[in-house]
Formats: C-alpha cells, sequence, structure tokens
C-alpha cells in the first residue's frame, strides 16, 4: 500500500508515541521521573518527552534480564518455541510497517520511503532469518579415542547490552536484538538519545509475539548516563556497541573496569570508491558512486566519500555526478519523493557544514553543493574536486552529505590512498578486469569489498571493520551468533 505527501502528514498527525522506557514487560517512567525532549529534525517540533534513564534504572532492567534469564522461560526454551516466537516478530512488524516507519522518519529526518523499506523489508526479515537458523544451528564431537566423548556446545552467554546508534535506529536494533533471542540471551538495549521512537515500539511488539517479561528491555537515556551505566554493569556478559571510533574505545575502558565483558565494535569509516581506468562511466556507475556518498544524507558508516577516480576519467566522471546531484530532491522527508532529508541536529549540522569549510580552506574546489539555507537541518548534497589524501575532509569521517573526488594516476597509487587511514569499514572497486577487482578486494584492509556496485552485502554475509573500524565481533550472518553465544566443552569419561 502506498501513500502520498499529504496522507503520510495525516497518518504523522494521528500518531501518539511513547516516550517511556520498556522495563520487564511494561512501560515505565524513569526511577526519578526525568525526561528529555526527541524533535523533528526536520521541522525542529517536539515529538514527546523520553524517560531520561540512568544507573538506578539500567540496574532494575539487567536485574529482570537477569531474573528471565535464570529462570530460563527465553533461555532454556525449545529451539522451536523460539523460533515460532520470533517469526511472529516479523509478521507484527510487517503489519505495523506504516506505523514504525513514520515514527522512525518523524525522529531523524530519514526519508520515509527509505525508512519504509528497512522497516517493511530489512527489519522484518532479520528476525525471520535468525528465526529459521535456531533450529539450524550445530554443536561438534570432537575426535577421540575409545575412552572418552568430547562435546562442543554453544550457550547463550547471559544478558547482553545493545547501544545503537542514531542513523538507522530500527534496523541497527534488528541487527543486534534477532541474534540476541535466536541465542536465548535476555537484552537490554540503549536506542541513541536523538532516536528512541520506534525501538521503543518495537520492544512492545517483540512483547506482544510471546517473549516473556524481562527478556527485552529498552531504556533510553545518554551515553554518560544509560550508556556508561550499560558498559560498567558488573552483571552484563557482553555489549554489542554500533557507533563513533571515540565512544567504542569508552567501551573497551568500561569493559576493563568492570567485569571484562565481552565487546563487540562497529564504528566509523572513511571507505573509498574506487574507479580504475578500465572501467565504464556509465548511469550504473554514476547511481553507484551518488548513492555510496549521499545515502541516508552521508550519514552512514560506510558511506564512500572518498572517491578515487583515474585520472583519464575524472572530467567525465564529475560531470556526470554533477548532474546526478542536481537531480536529488532534498526536502520533507514525509514527502515520497524526497530523496534526501535532514540531519539529525542542528549541532550535526554545524559540524558538517565546518567541515565543508575546511575543504574550501584547504584549496578543494566545490563544484556543486554547500547550502545550508533551508528550513530545518538540511544540507545540500556536495562535491568537491582536486582533494589530496593530507585534507581533513579526505582524512576525518564527516558523516553528511559531502563527496570529495581524488583523481589517481594507476591501480597501485589508488590502492595506497585507499589504505591511508586508520579506518577500515568498506571499499568499493569498480574494473571490467576480474584479475584486477580480485587483487583489489584481497589487498583492502577493509571488513566489505564490493565490486561494480556499492553494496555491504545482505542478511547472510558478516559486517565490520578491520582497524580502527571495529573489533573482531561482527553483524549479520552466522558470525553475529557469536557475540551472543559461549563455547563449552563437555568431556565425558567411559
Amino acid at each position: 500500500m502506498t501513500f502520498s505527501h499529504a496522507e503520510f502528514q495525516t497518518l504523522a498527525h494521528g500518531l501518539t508515541p511513547t516516550g517511556q522506557a520498556f522495563i520487564d514487560g511494561a512501560y515505565r517512567d524513569a526511577l526519578d521521573d526525568e525526561t528529555f525532549e526527541t524533535t523533528n529534525p526536520a521541522t525542529g517540533e517536539i515529538l514527546v518527552n523520553v524517560a531520561h534513564c540512568k544507573l538506578a534504572d539500567v540496574d532494575r532492567a539487567v536485574a529482570a534480564a537477569r531474573r528471565a534469564f535464570n529462570e530460563g522461560s527465553w533461555s532454556r526454551a525449545e529451539p522451536e518455541h523460539r523460533k515460532d516466537v520470533l517469526l511472529k516478530v516479523a509478521a507484527l512488524v510487517r503489519e505495523h510497517t506504516h506505523e514504525l516507519a513514520l515514527l522512525e522518519s518523524l525522529d531523524t529526518g530519514k526519508t520515509i520511503t527509505d525508512c519504509l523499506h528497512e522497516i517493511g523489508t530489512e527489519v522484518p526479515n532479520f528476525f525471520q532469518w535468525y528465526a529459521e537458523l535456531i533450529d539450524k544451528t550445530f554443536g561438534k564431537v570432537a575426535a577421540t579415542g575409545p575412552s572418552a566423548l568430547g562435546l562442543v556446545v554453544q550457550e547463550p552467554i547471559g544478558v547482553a547490552g545493545a547501544i545503537l546508534p542514531w542513523n538507522f535506529p530500527l534496523l541497527m536494533a534488528a541487527f543486534k536484538i534477532a541474534p540476541a533471542l535466536a541465542s536465548g540471551c535476555s537484552a537490554v538495549v540503549k536506542p541513541a538519545e536523538q532516536t528512541p521512537l520506534s525501538t521503543l515500539r518495537l520492544a512492545e511488539l517483540i512483547h506482544q509475539a510471546g517473549v516473556p517479561d524481562g527478556v527485552l528491555n529498552v531504556v533510553p537515556g545518554f551515553g554518560h548516563t544509560a550508556g556508561q551505566a550499560i558498559g560498567l554493569h558488573g552483571d552484563i556478559d557482553t555489549v554489542s556497541f554500533t557507533g563513533s571510533t571515540e565512544v567504542g574505545r569508552m567501551f573497551l575502558r568500561y569493559a576493563g573496569d568492570s567485569n571484562l565483558k565481552a565487546v563487540g565494535l562497529e564504528l566509523g569509516g572513511k571507505s573509498p570508491f574506487i574507479v580504475l581506468d578500465d572501467a565504464a562511466i556509465n548511469d550504473e556507475l554514476i547511481d553507484h558512486a551518488a548513492m555510496a556518498a549521499f545515502w541516508n544524507g552521508g550519514q552512514n558508516c560506510s558511506a564512500n566519500m572518498r572517491q578515487l577516480i583515474a585520472a583519464p576519467l575524472v572530467e567525465e566522471f564529475t560531470g556526470r555526478i554533477v548532474e546526478r546531484v542536481k537531480s536529488f530532491k532534498l526536502g520533507d522527508p514525509l514527502d515520497p519523493a524526497t530523496e534526501i532529508g535532514s540531519m539529525i541536529t542542528k549541532d550535526h549540522k554545524t559540524m558538517v557544514m565546518d567541515y565543508i569549510q575546511s575543504g574550501l580552506d584547504d584549496g578543494a574546489k566545490m563544484v556543486i553543493g554547500g547550502n545550508s539555507d533551508l528550513p530545518g537541518f538540511f544540507i545540500e548534497p556536495t562535491v568537491f574536486q582536486n582533494v589530496t589524501p593530507n585534507m581533513k575532509i579526505a582524512r576525518e569521517e564527516i558523516f553528511g552529505p559531502v563527496l570529495g573526488i581524488m583523481p589517481v594516476q594507476s591501480s597501485e597509487e589508488a590502492l595506497a590512498v585507499a589504505c591511508d587511514t586508520e579506518y577500515g569499514l568498506h571499499a568499493s572497486v569498480f574494473t571490467r578486469d576480474i584479475d584486477r577487482a580480485i587483487h583489489m578486494a584481497r589487498a583492502l584492509p577493509c571488513g566489505t569489498v564490493s565490486v561494480n556496485g556499492y553494496s555491504e552485502g545482505d542478511i547472510k554475509t558478516p559486517f565490520g571493520g578491520y582497524k580502527q573500524s571495529g573489533s573482531l565481533a561482527r553483524d549479520m550472518g552466522i558470525e553475529a551468533l557469536s557475540q551472543y553465544m559461549q563455547t563449552k566443552t563437555i568431556w565425558i569419561c567411559s
């Protein structure tokens, strides 16, 4: 079912979002009754007051999660039961797609089109995929002589903490909640303070599907309150964090200062988009280049903003990408025709504009964009030419709609420039030579390399980073379960 701009606006006015925490199977205020506001970044409108959870609230959520885990109503439930419940979660998300998508669009400034796709397709698919995996995951029998039987089994680790980013709130919630629940864990989830609404509603749907009280808890709050409390909590067994490299370091410190809990990190990036000299500059490549930089307004950890283009192709590429950028529609996220929404906050918009100014100050040439004189927190997609590897916009994660074109003279130079970064999350390579494609893909030190297309893979493939883009943990794929499981050897002597 599709709706018009006016119909989405009408539906949005009818929403009554909750800002209460979800703890032990019910919505609850913070224990001290303190709240904070969440606003629509496209308009500045206050949407609802949200419970400001702190240490006492996290303690309450963790106690509920631990009780539920120890009681075993979920952690020791038959695999088929957990599977059936998570399949019901997927069905309920599909049933409530428009409500969840509207909540997310209003809370984030993301386009309703993107929200509908992510929430109507990707989010329920995550719950369905991990549900189907539950009764198809097996342990091992070790090779022994007749005097012993060695079993290697996987068990749920216990209480999992999940810290979510603001750029893909419900999708990242599914990234973590689905495998955590499939594993049999209980969970305490902190959504980003900027974007708590869709995750809070998801918690109610998960409970409605049959997940027992206490198994899933959502504690909205700030990083220095709820986030820190989760990181330092001695009764949380693992934390999965998606966000900045700077904050990821904090969670490693929190683990060291508390109970040495496992920490899974998916962090920032400065990902290259490499076009070798034999690539065809056609509409498909240009679309991939534009979306690699400007999807979700560039507020994406795997955005390919360093676009390393073979020198003979730079002029054609630049002309084509500028024309593509001119076609983008920037505006009201509830308009289905809008392709780029707003930045998440006023402060974030200011930071991105500072990066654009630094590009100009460092000598890069802005060929389109840079305007921020629009209502709300909007920035036009911006393209720079003549970007060099030492420039600030070439080295630091911008997290906004800024594309930098960097001419390279050879594939070897492209590889050297691409590797010259502290990050290692993603890269795209375009070439018609499969040997060159494989060489580049194997040589690039990053977690995902897409060839002849900008892609992060899909649910079946693990996603995470090398170097300062993450830890050994991975979201997506079978590998995601490792964050929420621990290995036990059972040695039986005959």
